[in-house]
């Protein structure tokens, strides 16, 4: 049988491993387990979430409103804008896919730094687009530019991950703004900030304001429920842009793209902005930490504003058998090998969590 071309050298996304395999293959209690892959809130959701959810199977029977008309009026009041700014996704990445197939072709292109959300260039590989990456593996403004300028005719798609997943860095909004203005205004710049609440909430200069993105004609704001909101799970993401873009998009969201109770807990989550409150806490005083750790032991770090930490090492250590080992004992990190780093991500978890962690992680270097 044949298929597309375009996806005949296609990689799968490989996402961190799950509770389950771990049981599967070394027989551990699901109790010892600690997984620390996947940026996962480990405080859970909040409590209204789950009693929403709860309420919400008693009408699995029926689709949900698929004008998402709550749900937008929700986050519209969280970020004072306007309900017709916003599309919904199942997940941001959704609303990526929206997005390729509304601006790119087998003969345009995206833009992106050297390492970042693999996703990315994967949704450009489904249609066929070229695809543009920094020799840095950060964001460097002056490299996106240059790379833009040389490329500008193709080049349709810019993305920022801000901050940036798997590294942990993030640019100052007074460069993002700026980078804006100097795209065509037919070029679409991505802010992927999935991350944003805990950028934000370290540093203010990090800090993205979907509202001002609403007022731009090329830019596009994507945040999440799956992260600071602790509703990986239930696989809930929006889009935020004027009112062109999001009517755009739009035409290619396929009806009742998110499930009942998804939309019933990413409702009742906005309205608990203390549970959020306690996990950004919990991140920061536990990011120190680990930041401390690496510091005494000599290990390379970059300094994160989301809530994993990403440790470098050098050709003494390798961050497969370092990940092999710690699975063994019931602890998942994201090897970023396949990035090609000799790294490891740590989702930042709860004290209790992370002091195992570190435990275990000193005995392999």
């Amino acid at each position: 049988m044949n298929f597309n071309p375009q996806i005949s050298n296609l990689p799968i996304y490989e996402a961190g491993k799950p509770i389950e395999l771990v049981i599967r293959e070394f027989g551990i209690n699901p109790k010892d387990i600690i997984k620390l892959a996947s940026n996962e809130n480990p405080l859970g959701c909040s409590p209204l979430a789950l009693e929403a959810m709860e309420k919400s199977i008693q009408k699995a029977n029926l689709y949900p409103d698929d004008s998402y008309y709550e749900l937008k009026d929700s986050l519209a009041n969280l970020y004072n804008i306007n309900s017709k700014n916003i599309v919904i996704g199942s997940g941001s990445d959704q609303v990526i896919e929206f997005i390729m197939h509304a601006k790119l072709n087998p003969n345009l292109a995206m833009l992106c730094a050297g390492i970042t959300f693999a996703m990315y260039e994967i949704y450009a590989k489904h249609i066929g687009a070229k695809i543009y990456k920094t020799q840095s593996h950060k964001h460097d403004i002056n490299e996106l530019k240059e790379l833009y300028n040389q490329h500008k005719d193709e080049i349709k798609v810019i993305f920022l991950c801000l901050p940036n997943n798997p590294l942990g860095e993030c640019l100052d909004a007074s460069d993002v703004y700026e980078f804006i203005s100097s795209v065509d205004k037919d070029t679409l710049v991505v802010i992927d900030g999935a991350y944003m609440e805990f950028a934000k909430f370290k540093d203010s200069k990090k800090a993205i304001n979907p509202k001002d993105i609403v007022s731009l004609p090329n830019a596009i704001y994507l945040g999440t429920f799956s992260k600071a909101y602790g509703l990986g799970g239930m696989r809930v993401g929006y889009g935020i842009a004027n009112e062109l873009i999001i009517t755009a998009i739009s035409k290619l969201r396929a009806p009742f793209n998110i499930t009942t109770p998804s939309l019933a807990a990413a409702i009742a989550a906005i309205k608990d902005q203390d549970f959020i409150a306690q996990t950004l806490k919990n991140n920061l005083k536990e990011m120190s930490v680990y930041e401390k750790f690496a510091k005494d032991n000599d290990i390379e770090f970059i300094p994160s504003y989301t809530n994993f930490i990403t440790f470098i090492f050098d050709n003494s250590k390798n961050s497969t058998q370092i990940c092999d080992n710690l699975l063994k004992n019931g602890i998942i990190l994201r090897n970023l090998q396949s990035y090609g780093l000799n790294a490891i991500r740590i989702t930042i978890g709860t004290s209790m969590q992370n002091t195992k962690v570190l435990e275990a992680l000193k005995k392999e270097i």
